[in-house]
C-alpha cells in the first residue's frame, strides 16, 4: 500500500455503509473502503441489488484494489444495549477508525453520521450513488453473510445459513420450536419477551 504521504490527500474519500441492521440475529457489520481512482472496478452498487455471485466476485477485488478497507462490528450485546442506530454507528466508527490510511473526509450510506473526528457527510441512497460506499455495502454484506453461515453450524436449527438471521417465517417458527440463541437481539420483537436465562 502506498504511503499516505506520497498520495494526493484530495482522493482519501472513505465510504461507509453497514449490513445487517434489521435481523433477529447476529452482529451488524459496517465497512469503509477508501477506493483507488488509478484502478476502478466496475459493476460496484448497492450489495442488495446485487446476486450474491457477483458479490463475492467483487468483494476480493475491492480488498485488492482499494487503497484502504475495513470491516468492524457491533454485537448483538451491544444491539441490545445501545439500540440499534447507536450499535450501528459504533460499528461505522470503528470501521472509519481501523482504515490503515486516515481519511480526509468520510461518505455515509444513511442520514446519520458516527461521531468522528474527521469530517463526514451522510447521504441517502448512496450505495447506489456513490462507488465508494457501493464498495463499503459489498464488503460488509459479503462479510456478515459468512459470519452468519458460521453461524449456522454452531446453532444449527435455525436456518441462519439461509436466512442469515432476518425474521422470515422459517426462522420465527425455529425461535419458537428451539427458543433463541446467545447470538439472537433480546430487544428485537418478537424476542424482547423471550426468557433472559435463554442469552
Amino acid at each position: 500500500m502506498q504511503s499516505q504521504t506520497m498520495l494526493d490527500k484530495s482522493i482519501l474519500i472513505a465510504g461507509v455503509d453497514e449490513a445487517g441492521r434489521g435481523p433477529l440475529a447476529g452482529p451488524v457489520c459496517a465497512a469503509a473502503v477508501i477506493l483507488d481512482p488509478a484502478r476502478p472496478i466496475a459493476g460496484i452498487g448497492d450489495s442488495k441489488k446485487l446476486s450474491p455471485a457477483r458479490r463475492e466476485r467483487l468483494e476480493p477485488l475491492i480488498r485488492e484494489q482499494a487503497l484502504a478497507w475495513s470491516v468492524a462490528w457491533a454485537s448483538a450485546e451491544e444491539i441490545d444495549r445501545l439500540n440499534i442506530l447507536q450499535a450501528t454507528l459504533l460499528a461505522m466508527r470503528r470501521a472509519v477508525e481501523s482504515l490503515r490510511i486516515r481519511p480526509v473526509k468520510v461518505l455515509i450510506d444513511g442520514n446519520r453520521c458516527p461521531e468522528l473526528d474527521i469530517a463526514a457527510e451522510a447521504i441517502v441512497g448512496g450505495d447506489g450513488s456513490v462507488p465508494a460506499i457501493g464498495a463499503a455495502s459489498i464488503l460488509a454484506k459479503v462479510a456478515r453473510d459468512r459470519l452468519m453461515l458460521e453461524l449456522d453450524t454452531e446453532c444449527p436449527g435455525y436456518g441462519f445459513a439461509k436466512h442469515k438471521g432476518y425474521p422470515t417465517r422459517e426462522h420465527l417458527e425455529a425461535i419458537d420450536r428451539l427458543g433463541p440463541c446467545r447470538w439472537h437481539r433480546f430487544s428485537f420483537a418478537p424476542l424482547s419477551k423471550a426468557h433472559s436465562s435463554a442469552r
